[in-house]
């Protein structure tokens, strides 16, 4: 006779004729950790028809612009967290973080030195700096995928009828130094979206939908493993209550207030602006 103790290992016995041992492995432990959550709180029918309504309505949300699993991975920290597990690089590289969840249509390819802001209003700056292995070694013709937000905190997919596909969006080859840089628009903290579940449990757990000002980063070359990275704007509010828990002290970048009317002109903007400058350091693959 099935009991509330030997369900759980009846489920698990049902996984022994399972090819992958890594699939078998996983789903030996999401089921042991589910139903010892389940017997710890006590889990009701009611509460665990809630719950299922709440995953199906979070697939709803879900479209190829917009992934409202991703997000609630983000706000429950499991993104920062397989993160962090599988981050572990070279002391001196560039850290990882998350992903985040509006990296879902493809970023144009623009030239060196191209604004990615195609809307204004936001205040201009210049992002620039180098791709480089650990030791230092410029990466010629490495890949930089860039998206961010608008100067109002909103990206392209989110206001298609306000914003033109691909603002905020770059895909950039260094040069033969392993140079990049661009043009766009400070960025500014902004709210994830709270139209949706996530949204609904943010406000049931008292918890604010803010992110700190920052630009999303995927840095790629050949040999070498790709980094999914962010620059975090100094002195944004947000840093110590970032709602995905993203932030990483190294990843905090000034963008320093810049009057210098030759560098203006090297760079085709128009003076004054702001200037940050980081490199990206590459592990080996």
């Amino acid at each position: 006779m099935t009991t509330d103790v030997t369900v759980t290992d009846e489920a698990v016995a049902s996984l022994e004729g399972t090819a992958d041992p890594r699939l078998r492995e996983l789903l030996t432990g999401l089921i042991r950790h589910l139903h010892a959550f389940a017997r710890e709180t006590g889990l009701t029918q009611a509460e665990w028809e809630r719950a299922i309504g709440f995953l199906t309505e979070t697939g709803k949300m879900c479209t190829d612009t917009r992934q409202e699993f991703i997000l609630l991975s983000d706000v429950l920290g499991l993104s920062m967290l397989v993160e962090t597990i599988n981050g572990d690089r070279a002391a001196g590289s560039t850290e990882s973080t998350v992903l985040g969840p509006f990296h879902m249509t493809e970023s144009p390819v623009r030239e060196l030195g191209a604004n990615i802001d195609l809307v204004g209003g936001g205040e201009p700056c210049v992002v620039s700096g180098r791709i480089v292995s650990g030791d230092g070694t410029p990466l010629p013709g490495a890949v930089l995928d860039v998206w961010q937000a608008d100067g109002n905190g909103f990206y392209d997919v989110q206001q298609p009828d306000v914003q033109p596909p691909g603002n905020g969006r770059g895909l950039f080859t260094a040069d033969a130094e392993g140079r990049f840089w661009f043009r766009t628009c400070v960025p500014s903290p902004y709210p994830i979206p709270t139209d949706g579940p996530v949204g609904e449990l943010l406000k049931a757990t008292a918890r604010h939908p803010y992110r700190p000002a920052h630009i999303h980063f995927i840095a790629s070359a050949e040999g070498h493993a790709p980094v999914t990275t962010h620059i975090f704007v100094a002195g944004s509010d947000y840093l110590d209550s970032d709602a995905v828990f993203a932030v990483k002290q190294s990843l905090v970048e000034d963008f320093t207030p810049t009057d210098d009317s030759s560098l203006a002109r090297e760079f085709g903007i128009e003076n004054p602006f702001r200037h940050a400058r980081f490199d990206l350091v590459l592990d080996r693959a």
